[in-house]
């Protein structure tokens, strides 16, 4: 016998013992030794132990029971299945004891098997609970023993439903339930029919609502009727988007019963159609106009209360506290429910209002002035609903005027909500200052909403809220979190208006903020520190005094305790240096003998690390103060430190401290010393790396004095192929900079930059540029040696060329023939690299010189026919470089040149004729759009290729004048998506694409006709697929399949853009599509999946099990064994990409309750190779498949 078998027999004789302290003791060292991952039991001891437990089960001790049922849990795992099928049999027996005490604990450790039972043994145990529950369910004669039984099954499959195949045994004994003369009962059957729906198959399903629908129909009593409306409500959450088929039918049926005079009734017909509006939002289209006005009609149904507009208007300022509780006291009634029955409505438009952002206008005219009405609801939990759903109104505004892919038009419903904000003051006003604190509560959370919405809209109204938010702040009932929700919107309402609209207040405001300073609780002295610094600056904006109040006496000496402490929370310390850095900043001259002691403080805090980012944020505010704060007591240690922290590996630290230094070297000069400096310059070169460009960047911006920074790192930052953006230009500054300053030695010249010997070919241009940069001071000497450079080697060569053209760019070297005759030297050269080189400076010295170079280049481009690429791409730079008044004067020859061009049969050619005449209609595009549009209908198919290409460059990223010619004329050009020319089509779909991406506002109005032209090019074929020979093997070519990718990525761009304005269901079809289509296509529709996933987990679930096929089939597919290695790896990398689809998937909440999606979680569990792909694309443990 082993060790562990010997002790757990020992512990199992123990058990016996007549002493119950004996039995206790050995029972809780049996389940120590069960919670230990390694024990191994062997299957006698399994049988043995289980059969203990089981009789301890009906131990005559509690708390021995108590803990027979907790070693159940450790011992599930480690038993063999049949051990679990003994345990199931005896508990399930013993639930149907007449023993009340056995009953219960038996029910405990069922549910406690049910909570640990592994997955892999779950179906046949599941099955036995099942059978053995169904007849516990039966007993009519206990209630006690149906609500167990009942509550035990809603756990099983609320863990295992999508696992067990009876759901039709299940329904069957669910329903009887129903008509249960308990309430009980039937709210438990209720229950576990929603844990059912999720996972039962669609038939079932039908059965049940159809069920339900008939016993409706049947007229029965209305406290069955509470039932069934409940029970739909029920499996409409749970069962979501199935319900969506039968809303036709149970609408109206529903609708019916809201005129039913019972309160719970309609409260539950109100919460039925709040589940069918979250779950099914598309299908509840027709009925949203209905159910709006049942839900304005009940939201005000509160017959035993009087509202008195006119009384409420008068005296509601007047009336004492105590009168109006007693008021509502008299009114309020222990029988009264009408109360549920707003809250419900209210909850339902809530829903109407966060599902249907495109009804927000419509929302405003409607749902708006009848949620304002309501504001002075006198039940405070409906109040709270009231305020929480208009919230709701200003979130949906606030988003929809925020995002890009919003379908809401202009800036229209933040318009609407800025209507409404007197008659919200005038409502909210007076309730900040009742006593009931969810009120409060709620008010301060909608005016939150209303500022972040609409900044600016409170303006007028400051003196009326001032009163509410003092008195929030000082009333002694006043809880921590109501304190600290007043100072938060205070803090908010600051930010978002102007400072002159509080200046008048500030001797009321101050004094109840300062107070919370000196809170005991650490989150309000936070918090006030924050608003007191907004105040700070409030106080004095731009350095100019505010009326001549001085707010040091309130504010300094508080601050000055949080400052100076030490064993505060870090929180408090951070925000008290933050505050008094800006009392300093704005501040500085009313603080006079204080100001060496708090710059001291600054310079310890400095010191300290949890504190010093905080301090050197709060250095570098005050050495920018326009009061010129005298910083030289602090300054030699402070830059000393500072030089220090340079070195540390913390990023957030070493960018604020380059920001602090700048901020010091620019506003301190005159204190600075240069020994004192010397410690900071030589830390700097290291710095300078492209590991990092962002800190090379500022380091560069802001530190242009020290020639130290010229040394072997700036060249090698120069050098580097990562250069680009803001870190070019920032050196670029400071290599002219250099120049200007005539600084000798600097380490590296220009010809050492055209040396190109070593460098990437990612780098010419950025070293180029540097080359220009330093060249500044001497061109046309740069020029002679650049030259001396073009019969160098062949990378040497292009970055001569291109230096030649950047230094050219500035119209220096005018129209030397000399560089003329070497750039067209170039073009001949066998080379296509430095033919590109040549290209592009040429066209960088048509920029510089225009006159010179453009008459030459237009011409050459008409009489070289061979040259003519390279010519159009230096016209190309020409075009894009040049600023519009330059380019005026020679409009009409370039047009009239690309014209003749534009259906040349090379395809690389035309893109670039397209390209030039795109941004040659952003020079005059009321001129020269309309000529884009008029070739469209007379232009050969290549000529309509080019113009549709060419207006994909007129759309940038940016606003331009361009963007509302081009919003009233691209549907035309749209109108080619049904082009007989497939090529055309697919630029169309490309300039589509564009216009989604830089500019979605052209395009959102036209989604409506454009969609089904988009949709049907993702369909495959079969007319443009054809076979083509190649020896003795026989090779498929798909023409259509640009076309689909076109199309596919379009869809992709549209998701981010213009989600909004898309029907995700019938999205979803054509990427159900895709997903079976070719290999590209396949790749971004599981990418389009993945995405779908986290934005519209609802209708991902409705469409789900036709979505896991294709899924499954992709992870499952095998390359034949001979196939070349491309094959493998393209398959790995699709595998991949789906199991990148399928963890989204199985992200969204209660997704393992599709039947199908379950057996595929399990598939990758059981399949190591799947499990392996899955377990490295989650990079937490927590995101698996559980």
């Amino acid at each position: 016998m082993s060790s562990v078998s010997y002790h757990i027999s020992n512990l199992l004789d123990k058990m016996t013992s007549t002493d119950k302290d004996f039995r206790f003791m050995a029972t809780n060292d049996l389940m120590l030794e069960l919670q230990k991952d390694s024990i191994k039991l062997d299957e006698d001891s399994e049988r043995k132990v289980v059969s203990m437990l089981l009789k301890l089960l009906e131990d005559k001790n509690g708390e021995v029971q108590n803990l027979a049922v907790k070693c159940l849990a450790p011992l599930v795992s480690k038993v063999k299945e049949p051990q679990v099928e003994t345990m199931v049999d005896t508990l399930c027996l013993n639930m149907t004891s007449d023993k009340e005490q056995l009953r219960d604990i038996s029910s405990m450790g069922l549910k406690t098997v049910i909570a640990e039972l592994p997955l892999s043994s779950s179906a046949s145990v599941c099955k036995k609970i099942t059978s053995q529950l169904i007849g516990a369910m039966g007993k009519q004669d206990d209630v006690s023993v149906q609500l167990e039984a009942l509550d035990i099954l809603s756990d099983m499959l609320g863990r295992f439903g999508a696992l067990v195949s009876f759901h039709g045994s299940l329904l069957s004994s669910l329903l009887p339930q129903l008509t249960s003369s308990r309430m009980a009962v039937r709210k438990r059957s209720i229950l576990a029919l929603g844990h059912l729906v999720p996972c039962c198959s669609p038939a079932l399903f039908s059965q049940l609502t159809q069920h339900l629908l008939t016993e409706l129909s049947k007229a029965p009593p209305t406290s069955m009727t509470r039932t069934y409306i409940q029970c739909l409500a029920t499996i409409s959450r749970q069962g979501g988007h199935r319900v969506g088929e039968h809303l036709e039918k149970l609408i109206p049926m529903v609708v019916k019963f809201t005129g039913v005079e019972d309160d719970e009734l309609r409260e539950y017909c109100f919460q039925a159609f709040e589940a069918f509006i979250r779950r099914c939002p598309k299908e509840m289209s027709p009925h949203v106009a209905t159910v709006t006005q049942l839900c304005l009609k009940f939201m005000t149904f509160d017959p035993n209360y009087n509202y008195d507009d006119n009384e409420e208007e008068e005296d509601s300022m007047d009336i004492e506290d105590g009168l109006d509780e007693e008021t509502d006291d008299e009114y309020s009634d222990d029988d009264d429910l009408s109360w549920k029955v707003r809250r419900s409505s209210i909850k339902c438009l809530e829903a109407l209002i966060s599902t249907r952002r495109d009804l927000l206008l419509s929302f405003y005219s409607s749902v708006c002035p009848a949620l304002l009405s309501r504001f002075r609801e006198r039940e405070e939990n409906v109040r709270a609903d009231v305020f929480a759903a208009f919230s709701a109104l200003l979130r949906q505004t606030r988003a929809g005027s925020g995002r890009p892919g919003v379908s809401v038009v202009g800036s229209e419903p933040p318009g609407a909500a800025c209507l409404q904000v007197p008659a919200i003051v005038k409502a909210l006003h007076k309730q900040l200052k009742e006593k009931s604190i969810k009120s409060r509560q709620g008010c301060f959370c909608l005016l939150t909403e209303l500022a972040h919405t609409v900044p600016g809209a409170l303006q007028e109204h400051i003196p009326a809220l001032i009163p509410g938010v003092i008195f929030s702040l000082t009333d002694r009932s006043t809880t921590s979190t109501m304190r600290i929700d007043a100072l938060s919107f205070f803090h908010v309402l600051l930010l978002s208006h102007p400072p002159q609209v509080f200046q008048p207040h500030m001797q009321v405001l101050l004094p109840p903020v300062v107070s919370c300073i000196e809170d005991t609780f650490y989150k309000i002295t936070s918090e006030a520190l924050l608003v007191t610094q907004q105040l700070i600056r409030v106080m004095r904006p731009q350095g100019q005094t505010a009326g001549g109040f001085d707010p040091k006496p309130f504010v300094f000496s508080v601050t000055m305790k949080r400052l100076k402490a030490t064993d505060i929370d870090q929180e408090v310390k951070e925000r008290a240096i933050s505050c008094m850095g800006h009392m300093v900043c704005y501040l500085g001259d009313h603080l006079k003998t204080e100001l060496s002691d708090i710059l001291s403080i600054f310079l310890e805090r400095l010191k300290n690390e949890i504190t010093r980012l905080t301090a050197v944020r709060t250095i570098t505010l005050v050495s920018a103060s326009p009061l010129k704060i005298d910083l030289s007591t602090i300054l030699p240690e402070a830059l000393s430190v500072l030089g220090s922290f340079l070195r540390k590996n913390q990023r957030a630290l070493k960018l604020g401290t380059l920001a602090c230094l700048t901020a010091l070297v620019t506003h301190h000069a005159a204190s600075i010393k240069p020994a004192a400096l010397e410690p900071v310059l030589a830390e700097l070169p290291a710095l300078v790396d492209e590991s990092d460009m962002h800190v090379s960047q500022v380091l560069c911006a802001g530190f242009t004095i020290s020639s130290n920074l010229c040394s072997k790192y700036t060249g090698e930052l120069v050098h580097s192929p990562l250069l680009q953006g803001g870190a070019l230009a920032a050196i670029l500054d400071f290599l002219q900079a250099l120049v200007q300053s005539k600084t000798s030695n600097l380490g590296f010249s220009p010809q050492s930059c055209v040396d190109g010997g070593a460098l990437h070919r990612q780098s010419y241009h950025s070293v180029a540029r540097c080359v220009a940069a330093l060249c500044s001071a001497a061109p046309k000497e740069t020029a002679a040696t650049v030259i001396k450079n073009t019969g160098s080697p062949e990378s040497a060569r292009v970055l001569a060329l291109l230096s030649l053209g950047e230094v050219g760019r500035s119209g220096s070297l005018g129209g030397s023939k000399e560089v003329q005759g070497v750039i067209l030297e170039a073009f001949s050269s066998t080379s296509e690299e430095v033919k590109t080189a040549s290209s592009c400076a040429l066209g960088s010295m048509a920029v510089g010189s225009l006159n010179d170079y453009l008459p030459f280049m237009l011409k050459e481009i008409s009489a070289q026919p061979r040259r003519q690429y390279l010519l159009l791409h230096s016209l190309k730079e020409v075009i894009s470089a040049c600023p519009g008044s330059s380019l005026s004067p020679h409009v009409e020859s370039i047009w009239a040149l690309l014209f003749q061009n534009c259906e040349c049969p090379e395809e690389g050619t035309r893109n670039l004729v397209a390209e030039c005449l795109g941004k040659l209609t952003l020079v005059n595009p009321a001129q020269l759009l309309p000529r884009l549009k008029q070739q469209l209908k007379a232009g050969s198919p290549l000529a309509r290729s080019t113009m549709v290409t060419a207006v994909k460059f007129t759309i940038v990223d940016h606003p331009a004048p361009i963007d509302s010619l081009l919003k009233d004329s691209i549907g035309d050009f749209l109108k080619t998506l049904q082009d007989n020319d497939i090529n055309v089509r697919r630029v169309a779909l490309v300039m589509f694409n564009s216009a989604a991406h830089n500019k979605p506002s052209l395009i959102r109005g036209l989604l409506g006709t454009v969609l089904p032209h988009l949709y049907r090019e993702t369909q495959i074929r079969k007319d443009l697929i054809r076979e083509v020979e190649m020896g003795p093997f026989k090779h498929t070519v798909d023409d259509g399949l640009d076309v689909r990718k076109a199309a596919f990525e379009c869809m992709y761009t549209l998701l981010d853009s213009c989600l909004d304005g898309l029907d995700v269901l019938q999205f979803l079809d054509h990427v159900e599509e895709g997903l079976k289509d070719h290999y590209d296509i396949r790749m971004l529709t599981f990418l389009m999946l993945a995405r779908l996933a986290s934005l519209c987990p609802a209708a991902v679930l409705q469409r789900l099990d036709r979505l896991v096929e294709p899924l499954r089939a992709t992870c499952t597919t095998k390359v034949k064994a001979g196939s070349v290695k491309q094959e493998f790896e393209k398959q790995e990398e699709l595998r991949r990409s789906a199991m990148r689809a399928v963890a989204a998937l199985l992200a969204v909440p209660e997704v393992e309750r599709s039947p199908s999606m379950a057996d595929f979680a399990n598939q990758i569990r059981s399949n190591a190779d799947m499990a392996s792909i899955y377990q490295t694309l989650n990079s937490t443990p927590s995101s698996g498949p559980t």
